[in-house]
């Protein structure tokens, strides 16, 4: 074996591989400790969206930092070759307002950070907020008014059982837009426990409009119902400006409440409350009684 060239030339390839991997890896080591490659600066950006609009709005690069810093030191530390990105994306993504991050490394000793923030959507029924995706966060629900483009000024508020929070915004913004043609902007819609709609508008009414939609058969109930409605608003309001209640669960009509509307009475009700009160008459004197007569003639003897 020792007397064959070959395996001595394989021999010292393979040793001179290892020994070079070694020093490889001993350099790269000793180099990824220099100061050079230690952190210097996070850049923090926005995230571009679909609509183009990828400006802060909630918050700002100074507050993500103070914000995510402290968890990012109690999670991880190193330096550029060394830090774990993963760790440093969910610090950031612990700062409210913050959906998500990207997290990326720029030569020598930087890293850049893209954000998307929450668009408030609604407020859900238990105080935290909805967003464009439907999803649940939490944040300052006073911040999130700003975003509101209604005059009110005032969040949309939905509710529906756990785990509906997709199904309940994606139907609120069915309902805004379909029943933009009747210039009515739901402000609360609810999912019930038996999975029934259910859209509150202001209407200028003390209550406001409810509108009961029942429950989803198939994808075409609700809006067969809907539509339902749309035909006859035009007639509706002309009769009845002030609307209350509209029940939509019924297969081939509604059933309506409006201020000002009352029910036909039955004919001989109404008849008696028109005719004024007035003394009884007097009953006239019973005729006297007489006796009976006996026609017979009597008998003579």
């Amino acid at each position: 074996m020792w007397d064959s060239p070959r395996v001595l030339n394989l021999i010292a390839l393979v040793v001179a591989i290892v020994a070079v991997a070694a020093f490889a890896v001993g350099a790269a080591a000793w180099a990824s400790r220099r100061p050079m490659f230690l952190l210097r600066s996070i850049r923090i950006e926005p995230m571009a969206v679909a609509d183009g609009n990828g400006a802060f709005r909630h918050v700002n690069a100074a507050t993500i930092r103070a914000q995510a810093i402290p968890g990012i030191l109690a999670t991880t530390s190193g330096n550029f070759f060394t830090i774990d990105l993963e760790a440093v994306r969910r610090a950031l993504e612990s700062v409210a307002w913050v959906r998500r991050a990207q997290v990326r490394r720029e030569w020598p000793n930087r890293l850049v950070v893209l954000i998307e923030e929450h668009r408030v959507l609604a407020s859900w029924d238990d105080g935290r907020l909805v967003n464009t995706f439907g999803e649940l966060f939490t944040a300052n629900p006073a911040e999130a008014e700003a975003d509101v483009e209604d005059d009110a000024k005032r969040l949309p508020e939905l509710a529906g059982p756990d785990g509906s929070e997709r199904d309940v915004a994606s139907r609120y913004v069915d309902f805004r837009s379909w029943f933009a043609r009747l210039s009515l902007v739901p402000d609360e819609v609810t999912l019930s426990p038996r999975y029934a709609w259910t859209v509150h508008f202001r209407n200028g009414t003390a209550n406001g409009l409810t509108v009961d939609l029942g429950r989803e058969r198939d994808g075409n109930t609700v809006p067969e119902r809907v539509l339902r409605m749309m035909n006859a608003w035009s007639e509706l309001v002309a009769l009845w400006p002030k609307p209350t209640l509209v029940d939509l669960r019924y297969p081939n009509g509604f059933a309506l409440r409006a201020e000002g509307l009352r029910l036909a009475e039955p004919a001989r009700a109404a008849a008696a409350r028109a005719v004024p009160d007035r003394k009884p008459a007097a009953k006239s004197p019973a005729p006297p009684k007489t006796r009976p007569v006996n026609n017979e003639a009597k008998a003579t003897r």
